[in-house]
């Protein structure tokens, strides 16, 4: 088959891709998987050998995510449920004084998001971004752009979130640097589009807390687990992990430093034990019993169970477009194209967010395509962690009516559309770009 047969058939497997998500409104799951499907016989695999890489892609992709996103959806919960997130933005908000809770609520969401998912996070919090409104007179969002910029920054950019996790075993890349250079492009990031474009947008949009919430003030006097416990523990498998990607760069192979930190910081290992902590520490420690953690560690992977099902089928994608060879033409292609893979890694990802605005979607989809590119140009090790950012950066970018967290916000903060895009889209392509602009700088020293 030729090469432009192949080429359409990838480009026409993308458009259907597109259509089955956003006009039929089948599940991105069952798109995935179809489209698959149809991309393998059209580009005329054995029929046997499409099956085989469909089980091959899902195999090898779940293998490693099915753990980290479900250890980490257990950590995560079990830090809602114990009022550590609270705790978190409590403290710091008392330690930067009124004058400057718009920066500890950015610093809440930027921690608080590293095992709590985005939705749910903003969710517990924005009683306190209520409440301070209320308190000084404030728009909304003065206190909420901040709190929001937080947590969608680490959300896209910091392992053991799901999108970066995803992102990071399809294309191969270490989660320490991923860890690495998510935290140096997502400070900017969350303080550009928190603070700083805050306080422009709060004297343009004046925001009340809407009728409709019921609004009630957080219970400051009910017991909640120490500051420095709930930092702890959210450190822990970041640290391990970045721990073991250093020790890899710095020690020789066969080093005992360097094996111990191999075990230690693997993200299965990292996660298990940040997990097992948070159970006894904020769990049985904390008055729940035994049956009540477990409930509450099951109750965790519901929602885990449908970003694990669409990353796999983001394997499968990207399986059959190698196993078809539609994927050394695209990589052919691109590496024919000016732009460097840095580049177009963000592109692909923000074109597709745009047209379907799944940011999970966008990064599968991306990285699928991206990766018959990355190994016809042998990029390896730290470049790959800035792809990842890359692909993060571009899954971001002008959040619209199609994207759930749209509408999460313009409920919680009754806004209308053209206020929720003034504001909400604004800062996720803020964030965007910024974390683009950081680790495309970064590449010229390093890819």
């Amino acid at each position: 088959m030729s090469s432009s047969t192949l080429i359409l058939i990838a480009v026409a497997g993308i458009f259907l891709l597109l259509f089955l998500v956003m006009r039929t409104k089948l599940h991105a799951f069952v798109s995935l998987l179809l489209v698959s499907l149809l991309v393998g016989v059209a580009a005329g695999m054995p029929l046997g050998d499409v099956i085989t890489s469909i089980q091959n892609g899902m195999g090898g992709t779940l293998g490693f995510v099915a753990v980290v996103v479900g250890l980490g959806a257990m950590f995560g919960k079990m830090l809602e449920v114990s009022g550590g997130a609270e705790r978190l933005a409590q403290t710091l908000v008392n330690k930067f004084g009124e004058d400057k809770a718009q920066w500890a609520l950015a610093l809440t969401g930027f921690i608080v998001a590293v095992p709590v998912f985005f939705d749910v996070g903003f969710i517990i919090l924005v009683p306190i971004v209520y409440g301070l409104a209320k308190k000084t007179g404030r728009s909304l969002l003065y206190y909420g752009i901040p709190l929001l910029a937080g947590l969608a920054v680490t959300h896209s950019f910091i392992p053991p979130t799901p999108g970066p996790i995803a992102v990071a075993n399809l294309i191969g890349a270490e989660l320490g640097w991923v860890i690495l250079f998510g935290v140096i492009a997502g400070i900017p990031a969350t303080i550009l589009a928190g603070p700083i474009f805050a306080k422009y947008i709060a004297k343009k949009i004046h925001v009340n807390i809407p009728d409709y919430m019921e609004f009630e003030e957080i219970d400051t006097s009910k017991e909640l687990p120490s500051f420095k416990m709930i930092v702890s523990l959210i450190s822990i498998p970041l640290v391990l992990i970045l721990a073991n990607t250093l020790s890899a760069v710095l020690l020789e192979e066969g080093n005992g430093i360097r094996t111990f930190f191999t075990f230690m910081g693997h993200p299965f290992v990292a996660l298990t034990l940040a997990t097992l902590l948070t159970f006894i520490f904020l769990g049985t420690r904390r008055g729940y019993t035994r049956d009540e953690v477990q409930e509450i560690a099951t109750k965790a992977l519901e929602p885990a169970g449908i970003i694990i099902l669409v990353t796999g089928a983001g394997g499968v994608f990207k399986q059959v477009l190698i196993d078809s060879g539609v994927g050394d033409v695209l990589g052919e292609m691109m590496a024919g194209s000016a732009l460097p893979a840095i580049v177009l890694a963000f592109l692909i990802a923000a074109v597709v967010r745009v047209a379907q605005g799944s940011a999970t979607v966008s990064m599968v989809t991306a990285a699928g395509l991206i990766t018959p590119l990355l190994e016809l140009q042998n990029i390896t090790g730290a470049a790959l962690g800035l792809i990842v950012i890359s692909i993060a950066s571009g899954a971001t970018v002008l959040s619209h009516v199609n994207d759930s967290g749209f509408w999460l916000v313009n409920r919680y903060f009754g806004l209308d559309v053209k206020d929720t895009l003034k504001s909400w889209t604004v800062m996720e392509t803020i964030i965007g770009l910024t974390g683009f602009a950081v680790v495309f700088l970064i590449s010229l020293f390093i890819i």
